[in-house]
């Protein structure tokens, strides 16, 4: 299939950040907000732990967002250890904060990722019944999770595409999914869930690779693919940070082109709440920061 030529800094935009841990944290996650919202998103959006386990600084730091800057502001919601009145309430708090985008996902097992999931026997057993209730409940934009090479937990991609569509019919506005860094792979899933009767928007996630190494273990754990051409690429800069960044730039920024040559034209980038190599990426791809976007159309 053939599309239209589009400049390579068109395209729609959206950031993942997560609640800090520490004063330091705190203070380079304002930075790195402060640097990427240059870049003009269409929305960022801020994790949720598991059952509420990062409840206070997730809300503290949507609540900011929101007051502080003029970014449209997500926040993650998860169904993980909670009963029906207990996520209720967090909604009703949410929305009293001026939240209305909502990332509904079921979220990982308290008991950590890799063990079973058992959902709480007074609340929402999955996404999809999150994605209805607050559909019912009304005036929330809602996004889902989607993976390409599949949920750690599911069957085969068929299975996951089926919660997909379930999650979509119940009411999900777009789905955006995890990091994945073989472009092949997420077309032919793409073109499943077409099939599958799957309309809304499905954005790419992407993942500027900050230390391949961990990459690794924690693609290891959430089921995305780690290509071999990224060992080549990488190969030889451990002890070389400048070019090691600068190869991450350029990873990200080819994957993100290449998306655009079959067609996409939204994309979802986790930061890991860091502006530098997001930035990088950015820029090469042509989308100025929105300062000297507007000094170079003064000159």
């Amino acid at each position: 299939m053939t599309h239209p030529v589009r400049p390579a800094h068109d395209f729609r935009l959206s950031y993942e950040f997560f609640p800090p841990k520490s004063p330091e944290m705190e203070e380079q996650l304002w930075q790195t907000v402060d640097q990427l919202a240059l870049f003009e998103p269409e929305f960022v959006s801020v994790t949720y732990g598991a059952g509420g386990t990062t409840k206070r600084p997730t809300f503290a730091t949507v609540e900011r967002l929101i007051s502080k800057t003029n970014l449209p502001t997500a926040s993650h919601l998860t169904c993980v250890d909670a009963d029906r009145d207990e996520t209720h309430d967090v909604i009703n708090e949410l929305r009293a904060m001026g939240v209305q985008h909502i990332v509904a996902l079921r979220g990982d097992p308290s008991s950590g990722v890799g063990t079973a999931y058992v959902p709480h026997p007074h609340g929402y057993e999955n996404a999809a019944a999150l994605v209805a209730a607050l559909k019912a409940e009304g005036g929330f934009e809602i996004s889902v999770s989607a993976y390409p090479e599949k949920h750690p937990e599911s069957r085969d991609v068929h299975a996951d595409i089926e919660m997909l569509k379930r999650k979509a019919d119940a009411g999900a506005d777009r789905a955006l999914t995890q990091f994945f860094f073989d472009n092949d792979v997420f077309e032919r899933y793409l073109e499943q869930v077409r099939k599958a009767g799957i309309s809304i928007p499905v954005v790419p996630g992407i993942m500027p690779i900050q230390n391949l190494t961990q990459l690794k273990r924690f693609a290891s754990r959430c089921g995305a693919g780690i290509p071999s051409f990224l060992d080549a690429r990488f190969e030889g800069l451990d002890d070389k940070p400048e070019e090691r960044a600068k190869v991450a730039a350029e990873v990200a920024a080819e994957q993100i082109q290449d998306l655009m040559r079959r067609g996409l034209d939204e994309f979802h980038l986790y930061t890991m709440n860091r502006a530098p190599l997001v930035s990088a990426v950015l820029t090469s791809l042509g989308r100025l920061p929105k300062e000297k976007a507007q000094a170079g159309a003064a000159a």
